[in-house]
C-alpha cells in the first residue's frame, strides 16, 4: 500500500513538474513573439534615419531663425 502511494506522490510530482515546465516555456514564447511584436512596430512607426534627418532639418531652421533674431537685435 505504502509502495503504490509512493508511487502515486512521483508521478503526480513529475506530472505536475512536466506541466510547469511547459506552462513556462509557452510563457517564454509568448513573451518572445511579443517583444518581436513590439520592435517591429518600434521599426515602423520611426525609422532611425528618418528622425535623423528629420531633425536635422529641425536644427537648420531653428538655426535659421536665431540668425534673424540675431540681426533684429544687433539693428
Amino acid at each position: 500500500m505504502e509502495q503504490a502511494v509512493v508511487t502515486l506522490v512521483i508521478a503526480a510530482l513529475s506530472g505536475l513538474g512536466v506541466m510547469n515546465a511547459r506552462l513556462h516555456n509557452r510563457i517564454s514564447a509568448l513573451d518572445r513573439r511579443t517583444d518581436q511584436i513590439e520592435l517591429r512596430i518600434a521599426e515602423n512607426y520611426v525609422a532611425k534615419a528618418d528622425l535623423s534627418e528629420a531633425m536635422d532639418r529641425f536644427e537648420a531652421h531653428m538655426l535659421r531663425i536665431e540668425n534673424k533674431l540675431d540681426k533684429i537685435i544687433f539693428k
